[in-house]
């Protein structure tokens, strides 16, 4: 065993003491060169330290000795291929056949430690592998003796990133500190998980590559403590490991580690692996950002739909008193909506008494119906007399036709009750009618339905809307409303019906009832909760006198 462990180690120390001799690597790179020569060194110190007795295999831990001798393999195995992919940038392309080799020898050395400490360790004492086939060996065992060719020039990998190096070992340490600074990343290192932790929490890293075994803490409770915090839960960790413990990376996967990598690091795998972790965290980071965002800009639509919400009912007018008196309830739904009402004195005879709902919900809804609303109460349509209810309905017709809405239209009540005479004309194009209630007893109780026909104002544009007039009696009320008064889904899934709803105004009136949040409360108890599907306005004219 002794000898066959000798044999890659004396091929390490002596291609290296050649090129030493014969200087075809520059000053610059003699430094590595001499630090995987001490490593040979230390591997030859190390088997004639453990490798004596007969009694080998009866009272030592296999795997602590096998990570004891690997440590040194992989600072050759590193420092080698740093010197392979340096070779361009320090003119030593004269010396890449003799670096291959050390690093083959190395990685033969792998091979045969494989064979040698962990299938004993597994399964008893085994015989010596075959030492003519220890590339197949390394094969079996998922070593690979290909290495990259060296780069032209410059950074190996484009993508950028702050990464914490984590490693008690300091040769480890600093060799994959230069690997990733070649590749262009910002590197810190560490040796301990204490001073880990501690620096994860001041400053901002876009990946944690973590040693498995450190002494103190080590890296399964680093891992633990930064899933732990909510500041550092979401860094990636990579785990790394001299051992081929399956069991050991199953468990940090399952704490939540994004990948590992195996001692010596394959320079090909470790970029790749590095890269994929790097790019899910830019993808989790660009959604965090873009989720912030819809936050935001939610919030802010949140507000400025609730300003418009407060603009829309500040354009609803103050109820009226006297013989003539007028009251309103608006419930909106959780949309902004496009319903809106009123009434104002045309002149001292004339009450102008208006309700619109335009189709659909939401901003544009809104904006339209507060145009409607604003011409009605300003009286601005050209050559209309605001007095005739058929005339405003044309000219509305006229000015918001739909193909100059965005396609959006309402149905409307227009009605104008003239005192001198007691007499209301109305006009509607696709609104549910107005409901007149006469008589102030449950017996004597009329029930008028106010509506002409007409197709809702923006549809067609040679619409021609009607008139009709009626006369009302002392103790007359008017109901206006939308269809969200009525078109209510009860819990239970069936639809209250507009006859339900005019019976319950009906009986309301005849039993002397004179307040609107009874009428609110009975629809939202025929709703069983308190919002809505839809936007609720109701207005109520009164007759109170003779």
């Amino acid at each position: 065993m002794r000898h066959e462990l000798r044999t890659p180690i004396n091929h390490i120390l002596g291609y290296c003491e050649m090129l030493l001799e014969e200087s075809q690597l520059p000053q610059a790179a003699e430094a590595d060169l001499r630090r995987i020569h001490a490593g040979g060194r230390e591997l030859q110190a190390l088997i004639t330290r453990y490798f004596e007795g007969e009694t080998f295999f009866e009272d030592r831990n296999l795997h602590n000795l096998y990570h004891e001798l690997r440590t040194p393999v992989n600072h050759i195995v590193g420092y080698s291929d740093l010197l392979i992919e340096q070779a361009d940038e320090l003119g030593a392309q004269a010396a890449v056949p003799d670096l291959r080799k050390i690093r083959d020898a190395a990685s033969n050395w792998l091979a045969l430690m494989e064979a040698y400490l962990i299938e004993p360790a597994l399964s008893g004492p085994a015989d010596a592998p075959d030492p003519a086939a220890p590339a197949a060996l390394a094969l079996n065992l998922g070593f690979t003796f290909r290495v990259p060719e060296p780069k032209s020039s410059g950074n190996l990998f484009k993508d950028e990133g702050a990464i914490l190096v984590v490693d008690d070992d300091e040769s480890s340490r600093e060799m994959l500190s230069r690997r990733l600074r070649r590749c262009g990343y910002t590197v810190s290192a560490v040796g301990s998980g204490l001073h880990a932790l501690s620096l994860a929490r001041r400053q901002k890293f876009d990946l944690v590559m973590l040693d498995m075994i450190m002494p103190g803490l080590d890296g399964f409770q680093v891992l633990a403590k930064l899933k732990a915090e909510s500041a550092l839960r979401e860094i990636p960790v990579v785990m790394l490991s001299a051992l081929d413990e399956e069991n050991g990376i199953a468990r940090c996967i399952e704490m939540g580690a994004e990948d590992y990598l195996a001692k010596p690091f394959n320079p090909t795998f470790m970029r790749a692996r590095i890269g994929a972790c790097l790019e899910k965290k830019r993808l989790r980071d660009r959604e965090k950002v873009t989720y912030e965002a819809l936050l935001k800009s939610q919030k802010l639509l949140a507000a400025e739909l609730a300003e418009a919400a407060a603009y829309v009912r500040s354009l609803l007018p103050a109820p009226l008193s006297g013989e003539v008196a007028a009251e309103w309830c608006f419930h909106p739904s959780e949309q902004l909506g496009g319903d809106a009402f009123g009434y104002h004195w045309i002149d001292e005879g004339h009450l102008a008494i208006y309700l619109l709902d335009v189709c659909g919900h939401g901003v544009g809804a809104a904006l339209l119906s507060v145009s409607v609303l604003n011409t009605i109460r300003a009286e601005t349509l050209a050559g209309v007399d605001f007095r005739k209810p058929a005339q405003v309905l044309i000219g509305l017709n006229r000015v918001f036709q739909m193909e100059r809405q965005n396609n959006l239209f309402f149905s409307i009540w227009y009605g104008v009750y003239q005192s001198s005479r007691r007499e209301l004309q109305f006009s509607s194009g696709g609104h549910p009618p107005a409901i007149l209630v006469t008589g102030p007893d449950r017996a004597g109780a009329k029930v008028e339905k106010l509506k002409t026909p007409g197709p809702p104002v923006g549809t067609f544009p040679d619409t021609v809307y009607a008139a009709q007039a009626t006369t009302l009696q002392p103790f007359s009320r008017l109901f206006v409303f939308s269809d969200g008064a009525y078109e209510i889904v009860r819990s239970d899934g069936s639809m209250l019906t507009l006859e339900e709803f005019i019976q319950h105004l009906a009986e309301r009136t005849a039993g002397g009832g004179d307040n609107l949040p009874s009428t609110l409360s009975y629809l939202k108890g025929a709703r069983g909760i308190s919002t809505f599907e839809d936007d609720l306005a109701l207005m109520e004219v009164s007759l109170r006198s003779n």
